[in-house]
Formats: structure tokens, sequence, C-alpha cells
């Protein structure tokens, strides 16, 4: 076999109309897991209300953060040994399954652990369609393809605030409270998404012999489920209590294990520590912490101020949103033809972590007070950034590493960024709840607000409007004001804007602390974005480069049995030297095989 003859062998590994059907069955997955996001946000207030657990709700949103993050890694690594398809379709069924769960939930606790479930399937979701589009396109040609997923996350992005506001606004539908169909949705919807990857989702098998990193799988989840819980209650513990300092000795000792276990493991880590050895890699995965952190810490929270100050519905808050959602897409739509042109990413992290920090800069200038749209201007420059980071440091990651390592490669930068998230949303929620009795103080104790309460509470028309009975009561047990907005906070819905004042003041306050927070992390990340090596974008697919290794030690193997003029172990085009080593040994390790056996039938046949 010729050296042409073998590369041929590694050519026309997919047509466009079999990535076009491929496509629609990511798009279905990706579909589910972005509406999903999108509908609970926004009826997150409802459901805390119903279930009286308002300072619960980062348990919600946690357990599900937790597990879609553990089990992030775990996707990538199976299905780099069994084939993507089964695992996603996997993913989307333990998805619709927890969606099922959830929809029944009757208390926080029981929603936050369905939810959990819901994450299980979600980390498949999320990290497998980048793995999958990884595999079937070239870095540069992916902006071509780009356009499908953006409309996909945008139309889900924008159609799930509406549906969720409207079923969480709804009483009942069919018998069953509106806001369980924010989980039930997800049902019909999977099952739609399901059928329509059985049907168009078909890569090239693959076949590997590995060990399954079972002790990496383990200590993964002993290292960071501690660390989370303990952001979370960390402010009901006590950060120095024994329960924390348990939590803080169980992470750190199980995080050490777990990199001794992946540096043993070797090429068959859950994450490979080799990869680490790329700085592109590794500073492309920092860089996703940090943007993780202060991503779904403004994400989770600005639905809050929208509605608790601002007494937007849930419908209202999911519109309001679509300035971020809008900058998401532009910044995603430029990003990723500029690069298709030049192949080229190293201004977007630093524009990128630019557009994050004026977005956060306006949002620690809000008051109870500030107009809409000076909040959504801070949203459009927050999803500008953010369009412009999430692809390209996936990219990036991808860049860095061999064909063959590609999908433990997106689902490790998928893992890291989704864990700086999770930290996010638990450290600033704990900030959040934390700091909002000792605002209320404050707002209770300035002059010019305690005299609008004083003159509303002497007026007769105020007391004896039923609109402001909840908030009387309030009133009535002053030693339940500091923690008056962590369970119900439906009071404030139609009362009297001065007996509402101070509690709007008061929050508004409190979320500024953590966008001040957030504002020094993603600075942090604009510096870290300076020293991001950016490689070039290789032109070749990695089921293309994997096809051209493959083919080049087929005629390898055979110039070494046949005799043919082609040198065995040749480094060519993109092939690098460590590489054509190894396909040395590999060929090596063949020859000697096959000598052994023709002595072995020459002396059986001497015999």
């Amino acid at each position: 076999m010729s050296k042409t003859d073998a590369r041929a062998l590694g050519e026309s590994i997919m047509s466009k109309r079999e990535i076009l059907l491929v496509m629609i069955g990511l798009m279905s997955g990706m579909f589910l897991s972005a509406l999903d996001q999108t509908v609970v946000s926004t009826s997150m207030r409802t459901i805390a209300d119903d279930l009286d657990g308002m300072s619960l709700q980062a348990w919600v949103t946690t357990a599900y953060m937790i597990m879609s993050t553990i089990s992030t890694p775990l996707y990538g690594k199976l299905s780099d040994i069994f084939g993507r398809r089964p695992l996603f379709i996997i993913a989307i069924s333990v998805f619709v399954l927890g969606s099922l769960l959830a929809g029944t939930a009757d208390s926080m606790y029981a929603l936050a652990g369905y939810r959990a479930i819901q994450g299980l399937g979600a980390g498949g979701l999320m990290a497998l369609p980048l793995a999958i589009m990884g595999d079937m396109l070239a870095p540069r040609e992916r902006a071509k393809y780009q356009g499908f997923f953006l409309a996909v996350f945008g139309v889900s992005s924008v159609i799930g605030p509406l549906i969720g506001g409207l079923l969480s606004g709804t009483p009942d539908i069919l018998g069953i409270t509106g806001w369980r169909w924010v989980f039930l949705i997800n049902v019909p919807i999977g099952i739609v998404a399901l059928a329509v990857v059985l049907k168009a989702l078909h890569l090239p098998k693959t076949h590997r012999r590995v060990r399954i990193d079972w002790w990496g799988a383990a200590t993964v989840i002993t290292a960071t489920v501690p660390l989370l819980v303990v952001a979370e209650q960390g402010r009901e513990w006590g950060w120095l209590s024994t329960a924390s300092i348990s939590c803080y000795l169980i992470g750190v000792f199980s995080a050490v294990a777990f990199v001794m276990i992946e540096r043993s493991m070797g090429d068959d880590a859950l994450i490979p520590m080799k990869m680490f050895k790329s700085q592109t890699f590794t500073m492309s995965t920092i860089l996703g912490v940090f943007v993780g952190f202060g991503m779904f810490g403004a994400m989770m929270t600005i639905p809050l101020y929208l509605q608790l100050v601002k007494g937007a519905t849930p419908t209202e808050s999911g519109l309001l949103m679509l300035p971020m959602i809008l900058g998401m897409m532009i910044a995603s739509i430029v990003s990723g033809q500029v690069m298709a042109k030049t192949g080229s990413y190293k201004w977007f992290p630093r524009i990128g972590t630019a557009f994050m920090i004026l977005g956060f800069l306006l949002f620690t200038r809000l008051t109870w007070d500030s107009p809409l749209w000076f909040v959504m201007v801070g949203m459009f420059f927050m999803g500008a950034g953010l369009g412009q980071l999430m692809q390209t440091l996936t990219v990036a990651s991808q860049n860095s590493v061999g064909p063959r390592d590609i999908g433990v490669a997106t689902s490790s930068s998928t893992f890291f960024r989704t864990m700086g998230g999770t930290a996010g949303t638990a450290i600033l929620f704990s900030v959040l709840f934390n700091t909002i009795p000792e605002a209320l103080k404050k707002a209770f104790e300035t002059p010019a607000i305690t005299a609008g309460v004083a003159k509303a509470l002497a007026d007769p028309a105020i007391t004896s409007n039923p609109a402001n009975a909840g908030i009387l009561a309030v009133y009535k047990d002053p030693t339940a004001v500091g923690t008056s907005l962590d369970g119900d906070t439906s009071f404030l819905v139609g009362a009297n804007e001065a007996l509402a004042k101070p509690f709007l003041v008061g929050f508004a306050e409190a979320t500024v602390t953590i966008y001040q927070i957030g504002l020094v992390v993603v600075a942090i990340a604009f510096i870290l974005s300076w020293f991001l090596k950016a490689t070039p974008l290789r032109q070749k697919s990695a089921m293309q480069e994997a096809a051209d290794e493959d083919a080049l030690l087929i005629a390898e193997r055979s110039a070494e049995m046949m005799g043919s003029m082609v040198e065995p172990g040749t480094a060519t085009g993109a092939i690098k030297l460590k590489e054509a080593e190894a396909r040395e040994a590999a060929r090596v390790a063949h020859k000697a095989k096959s000598d052994a056996q023709a002595k072995k039938k020459a002396q059986a046949s001497q015999k």
C-alpha cells in the first residue's frame, strides 16, 4: 500500500449531509439543556414562595450544578471509550427522568434532590455536543456551523424565560400547579429530542481498550462536593465550625488523592495530567473557572433583582433579560466568523473579560430606584463578554490537544468552568443572604426611609388595604425583619411603596455587594487573559487527523511487511515527532509479534 492510498483511508470521513444530520441531534439536546436553565431562573422566586424556602433556593441551583459538574468529565472520558452516541442518549434519558421527578417535589429539599438527577443528565448535554463538534469539524471550520447552535440557543434563551414566567404565573394547568410545568415541560420535549437523536445522530464507531478511572471518578466527587457544600452552608454552620473544617479536610485530601491517581493512570485518567503541560490548555482552564464564577453569579441574581426590587413578574423579568441574550448572540457570531477567517482568537478573551468588567461595574452602581435601561445596558455588556469567551475558551482547549483527547479536553474545560459557576453561585448566594440582615438594618435606620414608613403606618387607607396585609404582618414582628427575605417574599407584591422601600433598598444594597465580588473575579480573569498563548487553529477535524494517523500506521506496517519504499515512523505534515515515535514503537511491537509467530510455526513444522 502506498502512502497516497493510506491517506485515502482518512479522507471523506463525513459528508456535509451527514454532518447536518448529526447537527440536528446535537441541537435537540442543546435545546433541552438551554431551555431548562432559562426556564428555571425566572421561576425560582415563585417556586421558593410556594415551597416556603427563599433562602434554600441556592440548594436547588447548587445541587443541579454539583451533579452536572462532577458528571461532565465522566461523560467526556466514557464517550472517548464507548462512543459519543450512547452516552448522549443516556444523558437525555436521565435528564428527562429528573425533570419528571422535579415536577412532583413537595419541598425545597426534595426539589434539590430531583434537580441533582437532572444535573446528572445535564452534564452530558452540556459537554458532549461540543466534543462531537470537535470530532467532526476543524477548529477554523466550526464557525460555519456555529450559527445553527446560536439559533437554537438564542430561541431557547428567549422563549425559556417567557415560558417559565407564563407557567409559574398560572395558578394551575390541567389540575397541576403552574410552576411544576416548568420541569414537566421537559418530558415531552426530551422524548422528541431522544427520538431525533436516535434517528439522526450517527457517528463513525471507535473501539478503544482502556482502563476506566473509577478511583479518579470517586475522588473528584469527594473533592468537589464537600467544598461546595461548605460554600453553601458555611454561614449557618460557621466557617470555622467542626462541620466546615471537616469539609475542608475531606475536600483537600481528596483533591491531592485525585491528582496522584490521575498521574498514575496516565492517558486513561479521567482528566489526563499531560494536558496541563500545554500552557494554552492550562490558562484557558483557569480563565474558564473565573468566567464561570462571574457568569453564573450574574445570571442567577439579576432575575431576583428585577422581580423583587423592580416588581417585575417572572414573564417580564424574562423579557428584560433579552439584552444579555442579544449581546451573547452578536458577540458569538462575530467572534466565530473572525476565527474562521483568521485562524486566531487571542484578542477575544481579553475583549470579552473587559466587557464583563464593564457589565459588573454598572451593576455595582445599582440602587433600588435605578432605571431599567441602566440594568439592561449592564446586561448587554455582560452578554457580549460571555459570547466572546465561552466558545473561544472551548476551541482553545480542543485545539491544544491531540485528536484522541478531544472528548476529555472538552469535558475538562466544561467541568472547570461549571465548577467555577457552581462555586460562584454557592458563595455569592451565601454572601447575599448573609448580607441582607445587615443591609435591612441599615435601611430601617435611615431617617428618610423610616419617616416614610411611619407616615404610611399612620394612614388608615394604607393599613386597611388588603394588599398590605402581608407586609403589615412583618412590621408587627420586628424580630422577623432580618429574616423576612429568607422565605416567602410574596408580601412585597402589591404592597405600598413606602412600606416596601426599606426591604427593596436593603436587598438592592446586598446585591451590590456580590456584584463587587464578581467585579474583582472578572478583573483577575482580564489580567490572566494576557498570558493565554493563542496557538494557530488547526484546519483538520479530530476524526480526520485520527484517520490520517491510522492510515499512515497501516502504510508503515504494509511497508515493513512488503518491503516498499516508505520509511517507517516518518513524521510528515502535521504529524508530530512524539506521535511518529509512538507509531514506530507500535510497528516494532507488531514486527516482533509476527517474527515470534513465524518462528513458532517453523518449529512446529520441524517437529
